[in-house]
């Protein structure tokens, strides 16, 4: 075994009083992808939030336990958080490509840190695209907005600005579920190329999704890790009752 590259422990979260997270603990390997299932509101994207520390921009929240990456708690007060969210990327539900060209959305992040080569620069925006699987779909229109791309290319060129700064996890809250069926494949294909180099730990309603991409999947249930295991035993032979009820679609 790995040493696993984030180690959740004992994590609870609080919206005000309403406890959305309750004492979850796991690890997540490097270069795996990770699905997290279950119904809306049973935890999935909060502790994906909690990952990198999205939930911080949320007022009222309270945050007990741990997160390990790096062998340091991404909670403690020495974590700086823009560091911290370079390299634990954020894709959303909805393709959120900002108002500028293809071009300045990929490089944003370097932009950011000061990088001002243009051979740097050129370089990182042909490879991010290319890994994302959307190059050949925009390299004669660079310089257009990219709000100009359908919503599956969109989506593709917001996975390329998380891949542009070079970080080591990709969380991806429900990438395809805005998204057409072709578009949605395309999508998959790359998550499981990108492996090869990334930790990705997705958040998603589909089934099949999950069984078809990942390697592990955690089903949760009203803030409760419920059961966690490799895909195959999860969809398979699940411990739980309540997996099995969910995934075979008696509830959710």
């Amino acid at each position: 075994m790995s040493e696993p590259i984030i180690s959740v422990r004992d994590l609870n979260l609080y919206y005000g009083k309403k406890q959305a997270l309750k004492s979850i603990s796991m690890d997540f390997e490097p270069k795996e992808i990770t699905a997290l299932i279950g119904p809306s509101g049973s935890g999935k994207s909060t502790l994906l939030r909690s990952i990198n520390r999205m939930q911080d921009l949320v007022p009222g929240v309270t945050i007990t336990g741990s997160i390990m990456y790096k062998n340091q708690d991404i909670y403690s007060p020495r974590t700086d958080t823009v560091e911290l969210r370079k390299e634990i990327g954020m894709v959303f539900q909805q393709p959120n490509p900002f108002p500028f060209s293809i071009y300045e959305n990929v490089i944003y992040g370097l932009r950011l840190k000061g990088i001002k080569d243009k051979a740097i620069l050129d370089e990182v925006v042909e490879k991010s695209l290319k890994d994302a699987a959307v190059w050949e779909d925009v390299k004669d229109k660079l310089h257009q907005s990219a709000l100009g791309l359908s919503g599956g290319q969109q989506q593709r060129v917001c996975i390329a600005r998380v891949l542009a700064v070079n970080p080591d996890i990709i969380l991806l809250d429900e990438p395809t579920s805005a998204l057409d069926p072709i578009s949605s494949g395309k999508i998959e294909n790359m998550l499981l190329e990108l492996k090869e180099k990334y930790t990705i730990i997705i958040v998603t309603h589909n089934m099949q999704q999950a069984s078809r991409i990942s390697d592990k999947t955690a089903f949760f249930l009203d803030g409760e890790l419920i059961e966690y295991d490799k895909t195959k035993k999860i969809f398979l032979d699940p411990t739980e009752k309540e997996t099995e009820d969910y995934i075979t679609g008696k509830f959710g």
